[in-house]
């Protein structure tokens, strides 16, 4: 199984990069594709199969500039399950990226940090 995971970004599709030998994984553009659950489908395994042998560190990077209600729900089911890494005693922190003029982005950041256990910090760009 490969260990990157490289989807390049469209004007509805973000970019999303995964390195599970560094643990280091990034979703960042729009996000609004018309199948969010199938779009996705490769990152969740890929978060599954990393879940089963994780990093003694992991970092989940959000870098978004728009994202729909369908996309949130994915961000939501990925987080629950990286959640699993903290039981295994591992260290895992999500970085949030918002542009400082972007309240919205902001908003979401601080409502999906509420949503899970994992170190959150959102971080102006």
């Amino acid at each position: 199984m490969s260990t990157t995971i490289f989807i390049e970004e469209t004007i509805d599709t973000p970019r999303v990069e995964m390195d599970k030998e560094k643990g280091i994984f990034k979703i960042s553009g729009r996000s609004l594709p018309e199948d969010a659950v199938r779009f996705y489908a490769p990152v969740k395994e890929c978060l599954e199969e990393y879940i089963g042998n994780p990093n003694p560190s992991t970092e989940f990077i959000f870098e978004m500039d728009y994202y729909n209600s369908a996309s949130t729900k994915q961000f939501i089911v990925m987080l629950s399950a990286l959640e699993q890494i903290l039981q295994k005693g591992k260290e895992i922190k999500v970085i949030w990226y918002y542009n400082k003029e972007d309240e919205v982005m902001q908003d979401k950041g601080e409502e999906i940090k509420s949503m899970t256990s994992i170190s959150f910090e959102l971080k102006i760009y």
